[in-house]
């Protein structure tokens, strides 16, 4: 046994739906050692320690279901695997994150658990299971451990790795109406949708929004000059080059006046409320720095507004509020800025505060010192001293603005051709039109911050993020192509592959990761084993796929998690003898079921799982859909098909040698299974399987009939690029079957004589070899670098076979 220790044996990221749920999860495989021995209760302190250092556990429910329930099991005597689970939870969630989904179970191993935690970022959460880690052992050992700096190393790597406020929360919007997300690269750029139906945001801005508009937007005055052309109203303004022309422009307008830069942004270097030659050339000196140029305009009274247009219609507005100190005679304005400003807890430096610290800039001393007062400066008892005209835009007025307010800014939007526009506004009282108080549009900007609406300082927050997916997709749009997952034990290649084929002629044009490699219609993009989380995520971020077709084993579904949130049609071909049986901790065939489910569980209920009636396993996994459910097997007499049919359901089996389709009591003859090459005259048995599977999925796709039977009595798998699949051939009266060679790691299955390919009754496999069908009985033979399994019409055990027709095709042959 160990010493009592914590060891991370492994780190499996599932980033995608697995056996423990349909989100993104971390498994850890974690050695406690001698640590088995040693259940919470039994260390002194221990409860106490923990408890202290993380009072949120309180909130853990766990498996009493209670608030509390986690801290009550740790009183009881919990182990440590358990323990890690909850520490890394409440971790997460002081970073900022959601707790969300954990487990902890045993293996088969003693003292070896897999510790499962929801992954909302994977990076946030492999470092919040290492500190969790160190956290635990501190507790146990009775060592110091400093919580506060653990917590803030974990924020800050939230905050450098998680999507910024306003991109999360049209991605949680999105999420509500069950519209898959992909997070493209480590920035906010995130894909709504899959293949040819998706959509792109990049923080507020979409794939709509062009780049004309955007390029407009930054361009004050060019903005101004289209508003005012359509009639939005404007501040009256010219462009200066120099202090004195902003000088000269200032006369001209009439004063008071606004200096800003011409392309700036976020409120950086404008100044308002200018009415003197001073003022106007130091702000000048200021605005020039902060852009391409600089702009004089009228000053508009008033407070500053930020209205928020999608898809032409206004969701939100909020106002800004000037920020005042009141002297106390006392302390300095500096002093006060910080006590009776900056001390709101509202008010911070990260984009979870909804107002800005307030610093003295530039704008800020020009402010002060048109009041005769500087930052040191102590102002007398009952003063009040302005600060800041503009900003703290973050006060919701949403339904006072006036209807014919929102129609202005509207306009605005759609003159720059902006589809999400942050419309700046500058009037005495939102609730009265523009033209009566001599109010104005002043700016028209691309990708608008989000955090003024989501939350506000005060007022309502706004469901801006579902403005913003329902702009991207209507009501009846989820943006999702039809994918079809296949998993199993055997033939999930060779179903795939003809599925993909039978969308192809159905006119969508298909993407195909399996086995055999990585597919774009006909054209093999990339040889190799593409069926992975991998293969499948690249053919779902591709603009061009119509339709996916993705290959999951055990393996992937174990170790990676499916590519894909949900699917369109879910298939599970069989069970029978389970491959990858000991990886994962994976000991016997019946735990295959928990594994193969994961496929049926992420079915859309408007989806279909197309699962095997012949075997009980997969047949079983029929109540776990959330769709419709539609058998396939050979054999109609099944009593998982009669029952089906009975309730009025479908399935795909073979009646009097030919395919059938059949809803309750109507019956649809396809084709004769002795028509469909891939299953060689239908001698191939579990050809026939694959193909009624493909048949049934196609089916559940709604390809038309006619087409489903052009395709198969067309289609012959290529064997040139598909390891381990059969062809057939006929020579002198015997009938060939052969396989390609395999990779070292398709071994094993050969071996098993209770797989299709297990004939070589636990031969070792060295090039490929040949199965000659003459009659009845069967000899193995090796041939050199082949091997023949010849079966013929004499007695049992003689071994007759045509060695003329074996020397002539491998030049020989040895007895085996």
């Amino acid at each position: 046994m160990k010493d009592k220790d914590i060891e991370f044996l492994d780190v499996v990221a599932l980033r995608g739906p697995n056996i423990w749920t349909y989100r993104p999860v971390l498994e850890a495989w974690v050695d406690i050692g001698a640590l088995e021995d040693c259940p919470s209760n039994t260390i002194p302190g221990f409860y106490e320690r923990l408890s202290g250092w993380l009072p949120g556990l309180i909130e853990h429910r766990c498996s009493p279901g209670v608030r509390g329930g986690f801290l009550q099991r740790l009183r009881e005597g919990t182990w440590p695997g358990h323990i890690l689970e909850h520490v890394t939870l409440e971790l997460q969630t002081l970073s900022g994150l959601p707790g969300g989904f954990g487990k902890a179970r045993e293996t088969s191993r003693r003292g070896v658990y897999k510790v499962v935690v929801r992954a909302w970022q994977e990076q946030v959460t492999r470092a919040a299971l290492a500190e969790a880690r160190d956290l635990v052992m501190a507790a146990i050992e009775d060592r110091p451990f400093d919580v506060p700096a653990t917590v803030a190393r974990l924020r800050d790597l939230a905050d450098r790795h998680c999507l910024g406020p306003s991109t999360a929360c049209i991605v949680d919007a999105a999420d509500d109406r069950d519209i898959p997300c992909i997070r493209l690269f480590e920035g906010n750029l995130v894909q709504f949708g899959y293949g040819a139906r998706q959509r792109r945001i990049w923080t507020a801005e979409t794939d709509r929004t062009s780049a004309i508009a955007e390029g407009i937007s930054r361009d004050k005055n060019l903005t101004k000059a289209l508003l005012s052309e359509c009639g939005v109203p404007v501040p009256e303004g010219q462009q200066a080059d120099s202090p004195q022309a902003a000088w000269e422009a200032a006369q001209d307008i009439g004063l008071p006046v606004v200096v800003k830069p011409r392309d700036g942004n976020h409120g950086r270097g404008v100044f308002t409320n200018l009415s003197n030659q001073a003022d106007i050339e130091s702000a000048y000196a200021v605005a020039v720095d902060e852009g391409s140029g600089v702009l004089v305009e009228r000053f508009v009274p008033g407070n500053e507004h930020r209205l928020l247009v999608v898809g032409n219609r206004l969701v939100a507005a909020a106002a800004g509020e000037p920020a005042w100190i009141i002297g106390d005679g006392q302390a300095s304005v500096s002093q006060l800025i910080e006590s009776q400003i900056n001390s709101d807890p509202r008010r911070g430096r990260t984009e979870n505060h909804p107002l800005n610290v307030v610093r003295l800039d530039s704008a800020a001393r020009l402010e002060l010192s048109r009041q005769s007062l500087s930052a040191d400066s102590v102002p007398a008892a009952g003063r009040r001293v302005l600060i800041q005209r503009s900003g703290n835009v973050a006060f919701d007025v949403t339904d006072r603005v006036h209807p014919d307010t929102a129609a202005t800014v509207v306009l605005a939007a759609q003159v720059v051709g902006l589809d999400v526009a942050g419309v700046d506004l500058v009037a005495e009282d939102i609730s009265r039109p523009l033209a009566g108080q001599r109010g104005a549009i002043v700016e028209v900007n691309a990708g608008p911050g989000l955090l003024m609406h989501l939350k506000p300082a005060s007022g309502t927050p706004r469901p801006v993020g579902r403005a913003i997916v329902d702009h991207l997709f209507p009501a009846d749009d989820d943006g999702r192509i039809p994918v079809v997952g296949i998993t199993g034990t055997n033939g999930k290649t060779v179903v795939a592959r003809l599925v993909a084929r039978l969308l192809e002629l159905a006119g969508r044009h298909t993407g195909l990761a399996c086995s055999a490699g990585l597919y774009l219609g006909a054209r093999q993009v990339e040889a190799g084993n593409h069926a992975d989380w991998t293969g499948g995520r690249r053919l779902l971020m591709n603009r061009s796929v119509e339709a996916a077709v993705i290959e999951n084993d055990s393996a992937v579904i174990l170790g990676q998690g499916l590519a894909y949130d949900r699917c369109q049609v879910g298939v599970v071909t069989n069970i029978d003898h389970g491959d990858h049986l000991g990886d994962f901790d994976i000991q016997d065939t019946d735990r295959l079921v928990d594994v193969f489910r994961s496929q049926v569980d992420v079915v859309l209920p408007g989806g279909m799982a197309v699962l095997n009636a012949r075997d009980p396993l997969v047949a079983g996994m029929a109540p776990l859909c959330d769709g419709e459910v539609l058998f396939f097997a050979c054999d109609p007499a099944l009593p998982a098909i009669a029952e089906h049919l009975a309730q009025g359901r479908r399935a795909v089996f073979v009646r009097e040698g030919a395919i059938v389709l059949a809803s309750g009591r109507d019956e649809t003859r396809l084709a004769a299974i002795a028509d469909v090459p891939l299953t060689h005259g239908g001698r191939i048995g579990f050809q026939v399987e694959n193909v009624l599977a493909a048949v049934a999925t196609a089916w559940a796709l709604d390809i038309g009939v006619a087409i489903i039977r052009a395709g198969i009595e067309a289609y012959d798998i290529d064997q040139a690029d598909a390891p381990g699949q059969f062809t057939l051939f006929e020579r002198a009266g015997a009938t060939v079957v052969s396989v390609n060679p395999l990779p070292e790691a398709g071994l094993e299955r050969f071996k098993n004589p209770q797989t299709p390919q297990g004939m070589l009754k636990g031969a070792a496999l060295t090039d490929l070899f040949l199965q000659i069908r003459i009659g009845g009985d069967q000899a193995l033979f090796r041939l050199h670098n082949k091997l023949i399994l010849a079966e013929h019409d004499s007695a049992p055990g003689s071994g007759a076979v045509d060695e003329e027709f074996i020397r002539e095709h491998t030049h020989g042959y040895e007895e085996f």
